[in-house]
């Protein structure tokens, strides 16, 4: 596989997951387009490697090579196809691979709403830097945007132990996620964030107030959720 397809591979793994993409993109700015691409495809590498699978191994081992791969990139050097669209970006890698082992800590199961969001906040505030160096227009609100919505994507995407104890002891195993989700759907916010992201948040809550949080919403829903979170 040729390098172009090895990235475009990445970035088709990261529109499955989101095809209500092809309705948001329209908001961003053209030359910010690819380079969102590709950051929320690496972003979706990491969080997978920190969170998914019954054995945490394999991932910790993964994010262990992100580390040494993104130092890597901070010094002109590159192996993941990823990295043909961001390694020349002025972005700071080497804190990136410094927050990873938070993110990795982020995998043990929250006790209540403050220690999710404690967990990784780390993470939020190196990406909410990076974000605001690639994208522009955003506040410290940001943080708080970004650790929502990694929560939200955690909760549907990785749900083993997301959702916290507190809401485990109140809702039962059988009414956590769906309390869990309900209480971030609630809490989260796009206000403070960048464009890009600000219409991945949208997107999330979106499918999270329906109930479906990881099944798109319709086009014309998600054309108008787009519309409202890009006006910002």
């Amino acid at each position: 596989m040729s390098e172009p397809e090895a990235f475009g591979s990445f970035i088709d793994k990261w529109r499955a997951r989101w095809p209500e993409w092809a309705v948001a993109e329209v908001f961003v700015p053209r030359e910010h387009r690819e380079s969102t691409l590709a950051w929320m495809a690496l972003l979706q590498e990491l969080t997978d490697a920190a969170w998914g699978g019954t054995d945490p191994r394999p991932g910790e081992a993964k994010l262990g090579w992100w580390a040494e791969e993104l130092q890597g990139w901070s010094r002109g050097v590159r192996r993941h196809p990823l990295g043909q669209a961001l390694q020349k970006l002025p972005v700071a890698w080497l804190q990136l691979a410094a927050s990873l082992p938070s993110l990795r800590g982020s995998r043990e199961r929250p006790v209540d709403a403050d220690d999710a969001c404690a967990q990784v906040r780390g993470f939020a505030e190196v990406v909410a830097g990076i974000e605001q160096g690639l994208f522009g227009g955003q506040t410290q609100d940001a943080i708080g945007v970004i650790t929502w919505g990694l929560l939200l994507q955690r909760l549907a995407h990785h749900p083993g132990d997301a959702a916290p104890l507190q809401v485990l002891a109140r809702s039962g195993e059988a009414g956590a996620a769906a309390e869990w989700t309900r209480q971030l759907a609630a809490r989260s916010s796009t206000r403070g964030a960048t464009k890009p992201r600000r219409l991945l948040t949208a997107l999330s809550q979106a499918r999270a107030r329906r109930g479906e949080a990881v099944q798109p919403v319709p086009a014309m829903q998600a054309l108008w959720t787009c519309w409202r979170a890009a006006r910002g």
